[in-house]
């Protein structure tokens, strides 16, 4: 049963993304609408969903990753755009802020892995998008930042060897306060 749910929310928003993105020249000005737009239709579509909020913006992320890449436009470029629109529409479709986070960034990391793209500037660019997306609903930047950045380094670690130096590299390296909670996280291990 979730497994379908999952599938059919995955090839939904790849269609809906697909659909929204061909023939746009400017996918970074459109990604973020498109796949808010996708999302919050999608999940209205799956109600049922919406209590699987890590899921779903996991789902969410995977099928926008998919639209962008049948178009053939550049993912990383687009990640950060993919991550924002979905936090945005878990959070317009009455999902946890957290949760989307987590379930956006963590999925975008494990995506860049499979596809074999950036990983670090994949994480990089998902925590942005995360946390632009929390400031834009009004949210608490400062828990966006810790919950994206302990998210990335989550999936890094799940996806093990080199991913987690170039994870944890990438982000303190551009995101500030990443250090210090990449410290504080390893304090608690």
């Amino acid at each position: 049963m979730v497994f379908s749910l999952i599938s059919r929310l995955v090839n939904g928003v790849r269609g809906g993304v697909k659909a929204g993105l061909e023939g746009v020249s400017d996918i970074g000005s459109a990604i973020v609408g498109v796949v808010r737009n996708t999302a919050v239709t999608t999940l209205k579509e799956t109600g049922e969903f919406v209590g699987k909020g890590i899921e779903a913006s996991a789902s969410i992320v995977k099928g926008a990753i998919s639209g962008v890449t049948d178009i053939g436009a550049s993912v990383v470029g687009a990640i950060s755009g993919i991550v924002r629109g979905t936090v945005s529409g878990i959070i317009e479709g009455g999902g946890k802020e957290d949760e989307a986070v987590r379930g956006a960034v963590a999925q975008a990391v494990q995506s860049a892995k499979e596809l074999s793209l950036d990983v670090g500037e994949t994480a990089v660019e998902a925590v942005k998008g995360s946390v632009q997306a929390i400031k834009e609903v009004g949210g608490d930047a400062g828990k966006a930042t810790k919950e994206a950045v302990l998210a990335a380094m989550g999936a890094a670690k799940d996806i093990g060897g080199e991913t987690v130096e170039a994870v944890k590299g990438a982000l303190e390296n551009s995101i500030e306060g990443a250090k210090e909670i990449i410290e504080a996280a390893k304090k608690k291990e």
